[in-house]
Formats: structure tokens, sequence, C-alpha cells
């Protein structure tokens, strides 16, 4: 699932501003998970299904060196993912089996002022459609007293609507392999500390011949509990571990992001509610891509 946003390369080579990978994007969605990042559902007689929506705005790109590119920007995405997650009583190494999927929808828009030498050139890209899906075929969930943690693999196929030559595309046109590895720790005091680390393993686009460089996302949350809520502070770190290989390449591409915000959880299994969880992050730092914020609202059930 890819909840951010896309651009074309090329026109940031033309306009001598860096895109990293390709089309300026990360891979697969980012800002996913904050409190209880580390605790899968437990086992049940169908399934626990989590519906999660991303607003992210950003209004400004920059570029290798952390500065705002002359490319004017104005970027929304607008994302609803479904999550389908089943855990087993199977277990297999001391943890807990699971398999899921992840099925997202994304409305994008881009508005894009180019500088040329005979004047800006603006460019629009608006689309609404199905981004890739993902499957997670391994799942291991180990738990203990205020201490849980689980390992997963992650693969993103290239199920998502795309065309080359379109300006906004919720598709990535290719598979990406991310194994990810996700903690919570809740200490007597009810105090958590929470994260998740994943990284993106790409393969090439063959419509362009494009080949996104390896990614690290770190997910993290910090926070007391009081009665059903989590109060604290989220984020992520974003960073590209190699280097873009195609056409529009400079300083191999690589892209990092850092952001900050309030988060919420709210979990009471004997109000009937769903497990609700709600940030809103500003992000800095960022280079080779967009800089703006986004706000998440994330909620599950156990059937």
């Amino acid at each position: 699932m890819n909840i951010q946003q896309k651009y074309a390369a090329c026109l940031f080579f033309l306009a001598g501003s860096a895109a990293a990978v390709e089309g300026g994007a990360p891979i697969t969605p980012f800002g996913v998970t904050d409190f209880g990042a580390g605790i899968m559902p437990p086992p049940s007689d169908v399934a626990a299904v989590g519906v999660r929506s991303t607003f992210y705005h950003a209004n400004q790109l920059r570029d290798n060196d952390g500065n705002r590119s002359p490319v004017a920007a104005e970027l929304d995405v607008n994302s609803l993912g479904v999550a389908v997650i089943k855990m087993t009583r199977t277990e297999i190494l001391g943890a807990r089996y699971g398999y899921a999927a992840v099925l997202p929808l994304l409305n994008m828009r881009l508005n894009l002022g180019v500088p040329t030498p005979a004047g800006r050139l603006d460019l629009h890209g608006k689309q609404t459609a199905m981004g890739d899906i993902s499957v997670v075929p391994v799942i291991l969930q180990w738990a203990g007293q205020g201490w849980f943690q689980y390992a997963a693999l992650q693969v993103q196929a290239p199920t998502g609507s795309y065309d080359k030559n379109r300006l906004a595309n919720p598709g990535t046109n290719h598979w990406t392999y991310s194994p990810t590895y996700a903690f919570t720790r809740i200490g007597a005091s009810g105090f958590e500390v929470s994260s998740t680390i994943q990284v993106n393993v790409n393969t090439r686009n063959h419509a362009t011949g494009y080949r996104s460089g390896t990614e690290w996302q770190h997910e993290f949350a910090l926070g007391q509990h009081v009665g059903a809520y989590t109060i604290g502070l989220g984020g992520y770190h974003y960073r590209q571990l190699s280097d873009d290989d195609g056409v529009g390449v400079v300083n191999g591409n690589r892209a990092r992001v850092t952001a900050l915000g309030p988060a919420l959880n709210f979990f009471d299994p004997r109000s009937g509610m769903p497990n609700i969880w709600i940030h809103a992050y500003k992000e800095f730092g960022a280079r080779n891509r967009s800089q703006g914020a986004q706000l998440a609202l994330r909620a599950a059930w156990v059937f």
C-alpha cells in the first residue's frame, strides 16, 4: 500500500532538483503505527479488521541539500486502507503464527510549477484509484509480561493503477519486499515505548527502467497509559540506504525525512468500542522529497 505522494522524476531532473525513489515517493506508507506497534490481535474465530484513513498535505519540495526546490508544488494524498489480520493458535519458534493482507484506495492531487527558460510550466495531476495490495504471509508474535514483539515479511504487489505518462500514480508498477520488526514495552507505571522498523527492497519498474533504492522506515511512540487512554508523542524517520538507478538520478537521489507530533490511543474492551488511534505529524529535515504534514486515524475490531 502507498499512501504518499507521486510525481514524475523527470520533471525534477529538468528543473535541476533531484527526486528520491521513482516519482519522489516512499514506496510503502509510513506513519502507520504508533502505540501498540508490537501487539498483534489475539487469535480469533474469523479475523481482525483494521481501517486506516490518512490525510497528507505538502506545499514544498526539498533538494539534495535540504533547501527549498525552485519547483513549486501543492500535494494532497488522502487514503483509505483496509487490513485483514488472521492470528492463529499455531506456534512457531515459540511465537503465534499469523498472516494478513492490506487493500488501499488513494485519492491524489498534484500541482507543479516547473521553472523553464521559456517561463513557468504548470502541470496538474489528479487520480482516485486502488493502490498496490500488500500481503503478509508470515507474522510471528511473541508476548510476555509487559513485552510484545513480532517479526513479519510484507510483499507489495504491482496491482495498483499505474500509467508511466501520468503525473499521479496510486500504483508503483514494481514489487517490494519488506522485512519488519516491531515491539511494544509497557512498564509497571504504564509508560509505553513502541517502535516499528521496516526495510523496503524494491525491484525495477520495467515500464520506465527505474529501480528505487532500498528504504529504511522507523516509526516510534512514547506515551503514558491513563485508564483506557495512551497519550504521548509519536513520529517516524525515513531514509534511503542505497542509490536509485535510472534516468534523472543525481547524487544517488537518496531521500530522508523525520516527523513528530502528538499521538492518542483508546482501548477499552468492556466498552464495546473498537481500538482507536489518532496522530498528527509535522515533517522536517526533508531531502530529495516533499515536506508536509500528516493526520491519521485508525480503528480495529476482532471477530
